[in-house]
């Protein structure tokens, strides 16, 4: 009986032995792997594009240039905007967007206190890079990685340059600018200052208003009686410019002046068309829209790490009104 137990435990022994022995030369014949690094691994990162107009040729193509290149990037990408400018809603959005916890924001800057609380303390505690895009705002101010947009220092340059070759040295120019002085606008106006003052015989006329229409009918009506003579206008913020050139239209031909802006505001393209803008700063939205996502990928990658603090430049230059479609 003993042997016959021993037998038994003995088979039991080799059976168990055959079983473990053929398990572990599976494993090492197998074709299993370590699990890939997080970041290595097939993701599609949130980006968040927040704008605060949408449906307007310009940001219309800042949108097809990012979702292009999100989509050839494989990334996710979430348009944010609304149809009445009001700065509450974007604000509104640019915190949902923060709190969703996207990986990536890419931003029209808004030179304001909140915008900057948002950008500055709120999205850098989830630590969500901030890329302003078209309006630029103060990295100091804001802790954006950087700007995609024009260089509107030397966009200001280059419409002041035109004003002159077309005016000549001499005559009264007003400066209309909106009284808040965002940060791009100041850079424009900067700009715009720096090539005129080389030129005695011009007087810059400085004016001051907001983008309600009231607002800038009742000052562009004040600039023409105090200044009759006034031979052009250079409207650094686009959006007053219909405004503007309705009530100049009101007092005198529009085409004895000579008048300027930006083409980053749905109306210019109609005025430049019509010869009631001379000439506009054109600029390459598309292409602001594309090169943003790539570089906020490029970052998520740690591809550019870090990124050019000062900004990358998309290119400028001048359409006037004999060169309009």
């Amino acid at each position: 009986m003993r042997k016959i137990v021993t037998a038994l435990i003995i088979g039991v022994c080799l059976l168990l032995a055959y079983f473990t022995v053929t398990s572990v030369e599976k494993v090492v014949r197998s074709d299993w792997q370590e699990p890939l690094p997080l970041d290595q691994t097939d993701q599609s990162y949130r980006l968040a594009l927040i704008t605060q107009d949408i449906d307007t040729p310009f940001w219309d193509e800042v949108i097809e240039g990012a979702s292009l290149q999100a989509r050839q990037d494989g990334v996710m990408l979430e348009r944010l905007g609304n149809y009445s400018h009001n700065e509450d809603d974007f604000l509104r959005n640019l915190e949902l967007a923060i709190h969703a916890k996207v990986d990536g924001i890419i931003v029209q800057g808004l030179d304001t206190d909140e915008f900057k609380e948002l950008t500055k303390i709120k999205a850098a505690f989830y630590s969500i890079p901030i890329i302003t895009i078209a309006n630029d705002v103060p990295m100091e101010e804001s802790l954006r990685r950087t700007y995609v947009g024009s260089p509107q220092y030397q966009a200001g340059q280059l419409l002041a340059r035109q004003l002159v070759e077309d005016m000549g040295v001499s005559g009264e120019v007003v400066l209309f600018y909106d009284q808040s002085e965002p940060y791009f606008q100041e850079q424009r106006k900067a700009g715009i200052e720096e090539v005129l003052e080389q030129y005695p015989g011009i007087s810059v006329i400085p004016a001051m208003t907001t983008e309600h229409m009231d607002d800038v009918l009742a000052t562009t009506q004040a600039l023409l009686n105090h200044y009759p003579n006034v031979d052009s206008f250079i409207a650094v913020n686009a959006n007053i410019v219909a405004g503007m050139v309705q009530e100049i239209g009101r007092r005198r031909q529009v085409d004895s002046l000579y008048i300027y802006t930006f083409d980053d505001h749905a109306d210019v393209a109609k005025l430049l068309e019509k010869n009631k803008v001379d000439a506009v700063i054109r600029q390459e939205p598309e292409e602001m829209g594309r090169l943003s996502v790539q570089l906020i990928v490029e970052w998520l990658n740690g591809e550019t790490v870090p990124l050019d603090f000062d900004g990358y430049f998309t290119n400028i230059d001048i359409l006037k009104a004999i060169d309009a479609p």
